[in-house]
């Protein structure tokens, strides 16, 4: 198992940009795929992007790509998400997540962190 916590959100325009930060205790973070998801309120959770262990392959929701960037340092047990060129819509609580494989099914992540709250204004 890992524990996972966010950090990095907050209010920013529109257009604007924020890193997010993801850190994990336990000593077997390297062997996991990470994922970034998201729920705004009153919808539900949505997936925006996931890397293997490697940080070789990685997988975007349509609606992030070419603006979010996933990326992982396994030394430091951190996988981060670059956020660009926001918008409103992206508004949501964003949580990390681990899994045995890479993927882009919530499902198959079995350790979550809190989550950490973005606000775009437009």
């Amino acid at each position: 198992q890992v524990q996972l916590v966010e950090s990095g959100g907050g209010l920013v325009q529109a257009g604007g940009s924020l890193r997010l930060s993801c850190a994990a205790s336990g000593r077997t973070f390297s062997s996991y795929a990470m994922g970034w998801f998201r729920q705004a309120p009153g919808k539900e959770r949505e997936f925006v992007a996931s890397i293997n262990w490697s940080g070789g392959i990685t997988y975007y929701a349509d609606s992030v790509k070419g603006r979010f960037t996933v990326s992982r340092d396994n030394a430091k047990k951190k996988v981060d998400l670059e956020m660009n060129g926001l918008k409103p819509e992206d508004t949501a609580v964003y949580h990390c997540a681990a899994s045995p494989r890479v993927s882009v099914i919530d499902a198959d992540f079995h350790s979550w962190g809190p989550g950490t709250q973005v606000t775009v204004s437009s």
